[in-house]
């Protein structure tokens, strides 16, 4: 493996980070907000200095060709590192004094999850505020996309690269350059950004909470500078504007692209797009049916705050404008399958995936068909093509894992002392591999994960990079194999 090019291209990415942190450092200045600035100042010196070194030791093997084990090991470390980087201006501000909640909490954010370690959020600096935003919006689409689309010098490397950040089903590639399609998918991510942004302003949002909030959908991370996250606001027209960029934030990112270049048959022949959609519209009525004269006075409330949530967390945004926590049974049952589920592949999103679980629903349909009729040929089919059986291995593969992580997780948490309720052990689990943020009962859309011991939330830290990465660019650093020379 090439130590050297993988240290060389995380030295970049670092100041990269570090750049990014002149915006609250500004925010800072003009608030008056001096220990963060001071905060955010030390911060930048520190790790513009550390990657400058960093790049001067590595930059002479920066021309050799990346293999798809550096890609691994070069998206796994810079997740981690890129963390440390991020947590910094919290530890040094102050405002979080533990380093482990500190980390959690960047973590949390760069890898869109939207869990808290926070009681208390309106108090905090703006500037500490938009930078935990901020976090959702870089990792949202991808450090590693991020570093391809400024660094042209990567070449064919930068499709190893990209290939293990995001492993989903479908991370084709849309353009015949990678640098190319890196940039196409920024540009795309910053046009929804303003787009929303100015859709926010026009329902009364402030710039800060317009720009804050737009980060938290497209990203689909949740971190809001509310203590009430959306519900803070109690507006109809917010919630459909937050509702309907949530969900464009769980599709394909692809698909977007192939729209503006005039190739609408792509949409109308997408099995995952149709199921997802499907799902959405399906599981918002029937978890709104409940809510009528229990919660709610009426069905259209009830659908409004339905389809929030619902969109909230199919999408694993976690946003909330209501405690769904308290709401009837089958309206919180939907909730917690639809934690299952996910974003469409090369999204945002968090989840197993909508085309992961069609694919495994077809399959188990066309082996039944065969059981029915031995000599039959019978094909899995996803927009229109049939899938091989190795894709169908690889998915049965990645939710086996995922599985397994989901109950090392929940046995982790239930290690800890304080007796916590089968219900918080699992939710939390699921919020976090899943990257959803919010779960049930002691993790509930009001609560937050102060109460966890330091080593659980290490633990948790790791789930949610894990959950990010799709599982195998991590677990894959563990095996034998991995490490073994040719």
């Amino acid at each position: 493996m090439h130590f050297a090019m993988v240290f060389y291209i995380i030295s970049v990415l670092i100041m990269v980070i570090g750049g990014f942190m002149i915006f609250p450092l500004g925010i800072a200045f003009y608030s008056g907000e001096i220990s963060s600035a001071q905060a955010f100042l030390q911060t930048i010196i520190i790790v513009m200095a550390g990657g400058v070194l960093l790049n001067l030791f590595t930059r002479k093997r920066r021309g050799q060709q990346f293999s798809a084990k550096d890609g691994f090991l070069m998206v796994t470390i810079s997740w981690i590192i890129a963390s440390v980087v991020g947590a910094m201006p919290f530890f040094l501000s102050g405002i979080i004094p533990s380093f482990v909640d500190a980390y959690f909490e960047t973590m949390s954010g760069f890898t869109t999850t939207g869990a808290s370690i926070l009681p208390e959020i309106q108090s905090l600096p703006r500037a500490i505020l938009f930078w935990r935003s901020l976090t959702h919006w870089l990792g949202g689409m991808g450090f590693v996309v991020l570093t391809v689309a400024i660094m042209p010098l990567l070449g064919i490397g930068g499709v190893k690269m990209v290939s293990a950040e995001s492993p989903g089903p479908t991370m084709d590639k849309i353009t015949p350059k990678i640098t190319h399609m890196a940039k196409l998918l920024w540009f795309i991510y910053i046009g929804m950004t303003i787009l929303q942004t100015v859709l926010l302003l026009f329902g009364g949002m402030d710039l800060f909470d317009s720009l804050t909030h737009t980060f938290g959908t497209l990203a689909t991370g949740g971190f809001s500078p509310k203590n009430a996250s959306v519900g803070h606001y109690n507006s109809a027209y917010i919630d459909i504007v937050i509702t309907v960029f949530m969900i464009l934030a769980g599709l394909n990112f692809g698909l977007y692209f192939r729209v503006l270049t005039g190739n609408m048959g792509e949409l109308w022949k997408n099995t995952e797009l149709k199921a997802y959609l499907l799902i959405f519209v399906v599981t918002t009525i029937i978890a709104a049916l409940p809510l009528v004269g229990n919660v709610y006075g009426n069905f259209g409330e009830s659908l409004r705050y339905s389809a929030f949530q619902v969109a909230s967390i199919i999408t694993t945004t976690g946003y909330a404008t209501a405690d769904f926590d308290l709401w009837p049974s089958l309206s919180k049952y939907i909730l917690f399958a639809l934690m299952f589920v996910g974003g469409c592949s090369g999204s945002t999103g968090g989840g197993i995936k909508v085309v992961r679980i069609v694919t495994l629903l077809k399959q188990a349909v066309t082996e039944m068909k065969h059981l029915a009729n031995p000599r039959g040929v019978f094909r899995t089919r996803i927009n229109g093509i049939a899938m091989r059986k190795d894709f169908v291995y690889t998915i049965l593969g990645f939710v086996s894992l995922y599985i397994l992580l989901l109950l090392v997780t929940t046995g982790v948490v239930a290690s800890a002392p304080g007796n916590y309720n089968l219900i918080s052990c699992f939710s939390t689990a699921l919020a976090t591999v899943g990257n959803i943020g919010p779960g049930f009962s002691l993790v509930g859309p009001t609560m937050n994960y102060s109460f966890f011991p330091d080593y659980v939330k290490w633990f948790l830290s790791f789930a949610m990079m894990a959950g990010r990465l799709e599982i195998y660019t991590v677990l894959i650093l563990f095996t034998p194999y991995f490490w073994r020379r040719k």
